[in-house]
C-alpha cells in the first residue's frame, strides 16, 4: 500500500514479520509469541481452540507477557512500561492466532488498570511479584442480575475489625475468574450508601472464599461465575475508595475496550490470507474463483476495510499514549474502536464468507473460528448502542473544533509509560472535552474526489445536528439519536484514517479507494436515517439531499486489485 511498504507487510504477516519500528525487546517478545504459533502449525490451533487456552497461558507466563508489557515503569524501576503501541501491536498479533489466547490478555489488562491506578503501594507490589511469576489478572465488574450497572452492585462488604472487610456476592462474565492471582473486584460496603460506599480491591482465585463457580460460556474461551464466600479483604487489597472506585472501574472500561480493535483487525487479517489463498487455488467452470469480478471486488472491498481499520487504530493509539486531564479525546476514539472497527471487522468477515462459502464451517480451518468468536467483540465492554450514545456526547465540542492544541505525533516509538491511563480524571463532563478542527485532516486530501464527497456530507450532517432542534430531540429520543450516531461515527473514523495515512505517506490511490467505501457507507446510512420513525419531513429532505454517489475510477480500482493479488500465497500456516 504505501511506497516503502509492501501490502503483505502492512498488513500483519508473521512469516515477514520484523518487528519495525519497535524496539529489540519488543520484537523480541512478539517473535517468540509467533514462532510458538507458527512452530505448532495450523492443526494443533484449530484442534486445540476448542479447549480452554491453558497453555496460552503458561507460555505468556514463561515468556513474560504481562510482566513485560503491563507493568508501569514506576514500579519496575523503568525496566518495563506500559506502551498503547505495543499492547495494541500485540491485540492484532494475538488476535491473529485466535481470540481465545488474546482474550486472557485483554481482560489482563482491564484487571491491572485499577491496580496501577492506587496509591496503594503493597497492592502493586504484590502486583509486580505475582506478574513476574506469569500470573495473569481478571477484572470483576458485571454481574448477572446487573450486568455493567455499578450503581446497583451486589457485592457486598461488611466492615470487620483491624480495618478488614468480609466480601459476599457474585460477579459474572469474568475471563480468567478461574486461575487469576489479581482478581479487581468492584463493589459496595455494609455501613455506607451512596457513592461514598463504592469500593474497588484484589481478590485472589487461589484464596479461601473465593469460588470459580462455572463457565458461563463456550469451552474454549473461560468466562466465568465466581462468588466470594466470607472472603477476607484486609487494608493491602483496597484499591480505591467512594468516587474513585466508580472512576476507576469506568475509566478502566475505556481503556480496555480500545484492545477489540486490535484483536478484530489481526483475527480478519488471518481470515483474509486463508479465504484469499483458498479462492485462489479452486478452480470453477474452468476459471480460478478469483478471476470472477464479483470476487475480485468482495476482496478488494475487504483489503480496504482492513486498511482503514489498521489505520484508525494506529492512529487511535497515538492519542491514547498522548492523552492528559486537558486532552480527552482519546474516550471517543476509544469508544469508536469498540463501536465501529469491531463491527467493520464482522463485515469483512461477511465479505469473505460470501466467497468460500461452505469452506467457512469446515473444521480444519482458522476461519470457521473466527467467525465464531468475532461476533462477541462489539458485544463486549458495552453494547454498541451503548457507546454509540457515549460517543454522542462528544458530538456539538467535535464539532466546534476550537481547541488550540499540538497536533498529536507519531508516538509508535516512544519509550516511555502511558502514565495518564492510570490516573484519568472523573468519569464525567465528556462533553466539556474539546477538539481541534476536524476539516485539517481532509484538507490535505482535497484533490481525492472521494475524500471531497464524504468531506460534503460531513459538512452536511454538521449543518443538520447544528441547531438546538436536533439537539433537543437526541436527548429525549434515544432511538432518534441512535439514528444519528452512525453518521457521527463515520466522519470521527474518516479524521483519524487521514490523519495516519498522511502520517503513514500512504497511496493516494488507496486512500481515494477507502473514502469510496466510506461515502457509500454514509449514504446507505442516511437512507437508514431517512427511514426512521421520529424523522420528519425536513429532515427526511436533508437526508435525500446529502446522499452521494462515491466516485468510480477504473484504474484506481485495477490498482487496488492488483494489491491484493499480491497477497494470494504471502501467508500460509504450516500444516
Amino acid at each position: 500500500m504505501y511506497d516503502n511498504v509492501s501490502v503483505d507487510t502492512f498488513l500483519l504477516n508473521p512469516q515477514k514479520f520484523d518487528g519495525a519500528p519497535f524496539d529489540e525487546e519488543t520484537r523480541q517478545l512478539m517473535r517468540a509469541f509467533i514462532d510458538w504459533y507458527e512452530g505448532r502449525g495450523k492443526k494443533q490451533l484449530v484442534d486445540d481452540y476448542a479447549d480452554w487456552h491453558r497453555d496460552f497461558l503458561n507460555f505468556a507466563g514463561e515468556a513474560g507477557l504481562y510482566s513485560s508489557c503491563l507493568i508501569p515503569a514506576e514500579d519496575s524501576a523503568g525496566e518495563q512500561r506500559w506502551d498503547t503501541a505495543r499492547n495494541s501491536a500485540l491485540n492484532e498479533l494475538l488476535g491473529f492466532y485466535g481470540i481465545n489466547g488474546w482474550y486472557t490478555w485483554h481482560v489482563s489488562i482491564l484487571g491491572l488498570l485499577p491496580i496501577w491506578g492506587s496509591s496503594n503501594t503493597a497492592a502493586r507490589k504484590r502486583a509486580v511479584e505475582l506478574l513476574k511469576q506469569g500470573h495473569s489478572a481478571a477484572f470483576a465488574l458485571s454481574e448477572k442480575e446487573h450486568g455493567a450497572d455499578i450503581y446497583s452492585t451486589d457485592m457486598r462488604l461488611e466492615p470487620a475489625s483491624g480495618g478488614q472487610f468480609v466480601a459476599n456476592g457474585a460477579k459474572y462474565y469474568i475471563g480468567n475468574g478461574n486461575v487469576a492471582g489479581l482478581v479487581t473486584v468492584f463493589g459496595r460496603r455494609t455501613d455506607i450508601d451512596g457513592v461514598d460506599g463504592y469500593m474497588c480491591f484484589i481478590a485472589d482465585s487461589r484464596q479461601d472464599g473465593y469460588r470459580a463457580v462455572r463457565n458461563v460460556a463456550n469451552q474454549h474461551l473461560y468466562v466465568g461465575e465466581i462468588a466470594l464466600e466470607n472472603y477476607v479483604v484486609r487494608p493491602e487489597d483496597i484499591l480505591h475508595t467512594g468516587r474513585a472506585a466508580f472512576d476507576v472501574a469506568l475509566n478502566s472500561v475505556n481503556i480496555g475496550k480500545f484492545n477489540l480493535s486490535g484483536a478484530g483487525l489481526g483475527a480478519t487479517e488471518h481470515a483474509l490470507y486463508e479465504s484469499l489463498n483458498h479462492a485462489h487455488n479452486r478452480e470453477l467452470y474452468g476459471r480460478r474463483v478469483t478471476t470472477f469480478p464479483h470476487v475480485r471486488r468482495l476482496f478488494s472491498e475487504s483489503y480496504l476495510r482492513l486498511v482503514a481499520m489498521k489505520l484508525f487504530t494506529g492512529r487511535a493509539a497515538h492519542y491514547i499514549r498522548a492523552a492528559s486531564a486537558e486532552d480527552r479525546r482519546y474516550i471517543l476514539f476509544a469508544a469508536l474502536s469498540k463501536v465501529h472497527v469491531t463491527t467493520e471487522a464482522e463485515r469483512v468477515m461477511s465479505l469473505l464468507w460470501d466467497v468460500i462459502a461452505a469452506k467457512g464451517f469446515e473444521a480444519n480451518t482458522h476461519f470457521n473460528w473466527v467467525a465464531r468468536d468475532l461476533p462477541g467483540l462489539p458485544r463486549l465492554e458495552g453494547t454498541v448502542h451503548v457507546n454509540t450514545l457515549l460517543v454522542l456526547k462528544f458530538m456539538r465540542g467535535y464539532f466546534t473544533g476550537d481547541a488550540s492544541v499540538a497536533p498529536v505525533p507519531d508516538l509508535t516509538t516512544a519509550l516511555s509509560d502511558d502514565s495518564y491511563v492510570f490516573q484519568q480524571a472523573g468519569a464525567g463532563n465528556l462533553g466539556d472535552v474539546r477538539f481541534a478542527d476536524w476539516r485539517t485532516a481532509f484538507d490535505g486530501f482535497a484533490h481525492l474526489d472521494n475524500v471531497r464527497q464524504f468531506r460534503e456530507q460531513a459538512e452536511q450532517l454538521l449543518a443538520l445536528v447544528s441547531g438546538d432542534g436536533v439537539a433537543k430531540k437526541m436527548d429525549r429520543d434515544i432511538e432518534f439519536a441512535l439514528a444519528v450516531g452512525p453518521l457521527f461515527t463515520l466522519v470521527v473514523y474518516g479524521q483519524l484514517v487521514l490523519e495516519q495515512a498522511s502520517l503513514l505517506g500512504a497511496d493516494a490511490r488507496v486512500v481515494d479507494s477507502v473514502f469510496n467505501l466510506l461515502v457509500k457507507d454514509f449514504s446507505g446510512r442516511l437512507v437508514e436515517f431517512h427511514g426512521h420513525p421520529s424523522v420528519d419531513e425536513s429532515e427526511q429532505a436533508w437526508a435525500m439531499a446529502a446522499v452521494r454517489r462515491p466516485h468510480w475510477n477504473e484504474d484506481r480500482d485495477a490498482h487496488v486489485e492488483k494489491l491484493v493479488e499480491s497477497l494470494v500465497d504471502a501467508y500460509e500456516m504450516r500444516p
